[in-house]
Formats: structure tokens, sequence, C-alpha cells
């Protein structure tokens, strides 16, 4: 399976954090796991991971501020989160940060790890079929690669997930980028909160891109969208 990936846990609970790492471990994978907000965060700092996974319901820092301080310095780490609380308003928020998953308590241990397996084998594809490439998008200029949105001399760092809704629209610049299609590309499944997710990415793509007045991201009703560059 996945045995050189290394996991960081930061589950407050002891008993689940016992259970949780003892599992995974017998599983073949490397768990570091913290207890706090915190303590995660400087772990991260200190060693690479290939995933995270964040209990919502900490003292201190939560999971949710723990994933936007992790993005902010690994944009590329995924994570997923576990609650206990079933919210709507939860579950949209860990989405729109850019969560990869999302498992409420109680669960089976064997789900997680079928989610786990299912985050490392997207994130570890190592040959893409495309390879992103710089593109011009009106007077903006694009760097997949880099992660960065140019224009004039204001550069603009993008998130994985914002990275690569962009790039999906630009290789469908001026065609129709079914909404189902795109949401089951970048989260490798569809559900209702991932497509609701995908419709927040972009609208900050659309005010990112807002300063040219020939490049919009424009809705096809009931279909997708378009980013329209007229010439």
């Amino acid at each position: 399976m996945h045995h050189d990936k290394r996991i960081l846990l930061v589950e407050d609970d002891l008993n689940l954090g016992l259970l949780l790492m003892d599992y995974l471990e017998s599983e073949g994978l490397q768990v570091c796991w913290r207890r706090d907000g915190l303590g995660g965060l400087q772990q991260a700092r200190r060693q690479p991971f290939d995933l995270c996974i964040l209990d919502v319901m900490m003292p201190g820092m939560d999971g949710f501020s723990l994933a936007k301080n992790l993005r902010e310095q690994h944009p590329a780490l995924p994570f997923l989160f576990l609650t206990a609380r079933t919210l709507q308003e939860d579950k949209m928020k860990g989405y729109a940060l850019g969560a990869e998953d999302y498992l409420t308590k109680p669960f089976d241990e064997a789900e997680l790890l079928c989610k786990i397996n299912v985050i490392l084998r997207r994130t570890a594809k190592t040959a893409p079929e495309h390879k992103p490439e710089p593109v011009q998008i009106g007077r903006y200029h694009f760097d997949p690669t880099r992660q960065e949105l140019r224009f004039a001399e204001q550069t603009t760092r993008l998130t994985e997930k914002e990275n690569a809704v962009l790039d999906l629209l630009c290789q469908h610049q001026n065609r129709i980028l079914r909404r189902e299609e795109a949401v089951e590309k970048i989260y490798g499944k569809y559900d209702y909160f991932l497509g609701r997710s995908f419709d927040v990415f972009i609208s900050r793509l659309r005010k990112m891109l807002k300063e040219d007045p020939e490049v919009s991201i424009d809705n096809v009703f009931r279909v997708g969208f378009i980013l329209n560059v007229r010439e």
C-alpha cells in the first residue's frame, strides 16, 4: 500500500487518538499524533507530511483555524476533517477551506482508511496527463506551477484548489466547462457539497480576475462555466 506515507493526526480525544494511531500504523502508515492545533502546526513545520487528519472541535486552535494555517505554509498538503457535528455549515466551511474529505464521528476505521487511500492515490499522481503551462488570460499572467496570478505589478498567490480550478478553466478557455465534470476532476468525485464548494472557488477567482474587463467567468445556466477572454 502506501508504506512510506506520513500522516499528521491532530485529535484531542485520548482514546480516539490512540485507537486511530494504532490502527493506521498497523495498516503500514507512519502516524505522528498531536493533541492540539498548535502542536500540530509546529509538527508540520518540522517535517513533511503526505496528509493531515484534523479534528474540527478542539480547545484553543480548532481544526478549521489549523487547516487555514497549514494551508498558508504548505499549499499542497491535503487534509481531511473529523467532526462530531453533522452541521451542513461545518461541511461547507471545511470544503471551502480546501478539505479533501470529511468524516462524522462515530465512524468506522476502515472507512477512514479507505478515504485516506483515495486521497493518497489522487495526490500522488506524479505524471499528470496535462502539463500546466504559464498562460496569458487577457492582461493577467497565470503560472500554475508557481500557483501565481499576476496583473501588472500585483501578484496573487493561489491555494492549491484555486490554482487547479483556474487551470481547468484555462484548458477550456472560451469553451464550456461542465460543472459536474469539473467538480469530479478537482475532487475525484461529485456531491452537492463539493459542488457548492466549487462555486466558492469560482466566485473567488472572479474577484481575482475583475481588473480586466475583457476577462470574465460566466455562468451557463444548469450546465457550467466559461472563462471568456475577449480579443
